[in-house]
């Protein structure tokens, strides 16, 4: 069986799933991923992750064509996740679920990859830090 990570927004009113290893997550320093705080695990809508409960949208201001749009609770707020505006290749949505909304146990191992969203739009060199370091 597989193992699935939860993550809920504060008033438990939406969260999400993300079924099996979510791998490293990505801390990302854009406009957006800096100010929300959020730590990126990635898959593809309605595979191994699913968003519930109600969501509302936002799309950066200023895009002509945005890439992708912000998913957050609408009763308290909480970044719950981002979808994709555009299907892959293949007709997959990709997604990333915000894991700072799951309990801190399941998720402090994980380590961290960086991605430099704000100038290069490359990875950044790994540190070898995990979710627990930010929160020790």
């Amino acid at each position: 069986m597989m193992d699935v990570l939860k993550g809920s927004c504060h008033c438990g009113a939406a969260g999400w799933t993300l079924a099996g290893d979510p791998g490293p997550v990505t801390a990302c320093n854009c406009t957006l991923c800096r100010r929300y705080g959020a730590l990126w695990a990635y898959d593809f809508e309605n595979e191994r992750a699913a968003v519930h409960g109600p969501v509302s949208r936002f799309c950066r201001v200023g895009k002509v064509d945005p890439a992708l749009e912000i998913l957050f609770c609408p009763q308290c707020a909480a970044v719950i996740a981002w979808r994709g505006l555009r299907l892959e290749a293949d007709g997959r949505r990709r997604m990333a679920v915000n894991v700072r909304l799951a309990p801190p146990d399941a998720v402090a191992n994980l380590p961290i990859d960086h991605f430099d969203g704000l100038d290069s739009f490359e990875d950044l060199p790994a540190s070898g830090r995990t979710v627990h370091d930010l929160w020790a």
